[in-house]
């Protein structure tokens, strides 16, 4: 299987190692998943939003090519091709003030293209995607704790990404494995988190 992995951290793909001031737990976690998938023989494709300076603004020329179904971004259309490839999603990122940072949501706003990557139904049809993608799993580290985030916000990244996004476009194997309560973490914590997405990864189908 090949698994398209997209990292959205300032730090980047690097900063996944427990070194001081310039650590990240959600690249260690995409770390974590990709030794977990390569384990299991499948292939993966890192993507580092940072590293390749990926633009999120969709700007008058990225939204009049976009309702056109085409794409001016040469950076949108590379992750476009391989996204078609692709037949697993994977998205890590920390979740800031309660939803995805920018440069995530920027990823679903000008690669998802009409008439690319999904097809837009008729009156009442639902959209379809023209992907192989038979899954997508979300991978969020954030410092409110998951039961607060579910119970007091309503899962607002959730309802972004799954509901209003690949579901939408018909994409039903839905993951999301949370890192809540951040601050309150021990290095034994974090260990255990990595072990089990490492874990999670390895045994996917």
């Amino acid at each position: 299987m090949k698994v398209m992995l997209v990292l959205d951290h300032p730090y980047g793909a690097q900063a996944w190692e427990d070194v001081p001031h310039h650590r990240s737990l959600t690249s260690a976690l995409a770390h974590a998943a990709q030794a977990g998938l390569e384990r299991a023989g499948h292939e993966v494709d890192l993507v580092d939003l940072h590293a390749d300076g990926f633009d999120p603004v969709m700007s008058a020329q990225d939204l009049v090519a976009w309702r056109a179904g085409t794409v001016v971004d040469p950076q949108a259309a590379d992750y476009q091709r391989r996204l078609l490839a692709a037949d697993h999603l994977v998205l890590a990122f920390p979740i800031w003030w309660e939803a995805m940072p920018a440069l995530t949501k920027g990823f679903l706003d000008k690669v998802l293209g009409k008439g690319i990557v999904y097809h837009q139904g008729k009156g009442l049809r639902p959209m379809t995607h023209r992907t192989a993608l038979t899954g997508v799993t979300l991978v969020t580290v954030m410092s409110t704790p998951t039961p607060a985030y579910r119970a007091v916000f309503g899962n607002p990244v959730v309802k972004i990404v799954f509901r209003g996004t690949f579901r939408k476009m018909g994409v039903r194997n839905l993951t999301w494995l949370n890192h809540g309560g951040l601050d309150r973490k021990t290095p034994q914590h974090r260990r255990r988190a990595l072990t089990r997405v490492e874990q999670h990864f390895a045994a996917l189908t």
